[in-house]
Parts: C-alpha cells; sequence; structure tokens
C-alpha cells in the first residue's frame, strides 16, 4: 500500500476574513458617529453606545484570534503529517 499525500496550496495573499473583521470594526465606528448621542437626550445613552460599540469590536477581534489559532493549528498538523510521511 503506496502513502497517499495530500497538498493544499500555499497562500500568501490577502487574509479575507481578516480583512472583512477590519471592515466589520470599521463599521462599528461610522455607525456609532451616527448614534452618538445629541444634547439632550438622556446621559445613559453614550455608556450604553460605547459599551456596545466596545463589545462588539471586542466580539470581532475573538472570532479573528480564533481563525489564527485555527489556521496555525492547521499548518502545525499538516507539517507533522508531512514529517511522517517522510520517514
Amino acid at each position: 500500500m503506496h502513502p497517499e499525500t495530500v497538498t493544499t496550496p500555499v497562500g500568501r495573499g490577502i487574509d479575507w476574513k481578516g480583512l472583512g473583521y477590519l471592515i466589520s470594526i470599521a463599521s462599528v465606528f461610522l455607525l456609532g458617529a451616527i448614534a452618538w448621542p445629541k444634547p439632550g437626550e438622556p446621559g445613559w445613552h453614550l455608556p450604553v453606545l460605547i459599551g456596545g460599540m466596545a463589545t462588539s469590536i471586542l466580539g470581532m477581534a475573538s472570532r479573528y484570534k480564533a481563525h489564527l489559532d485555527e489556521v496555525r493549528k492547521l499548518k502545525r498538523t499538516e507539517k507533522e503529517a508531512q514529517s511522517k510521511a517522510d520517514h
């Protein structure tokens, strides 16, 4: 029985997922600018708006970190599999 090798293309192009998260973060700031409380609005609007913007950005950053962790794990697994196939 011959060992099978799996090849995957090496991508050094744009990280589309990362770009998508950056665009989403920019949209949070744009929407926050429009929603910024006007004089005379209740005082609780500003901290709630800032909290919502911050949690949205933190959520996107967390998902992107998880994506990077998965990519690193996949590369490590591929490297280990290649190492075993070479021996």
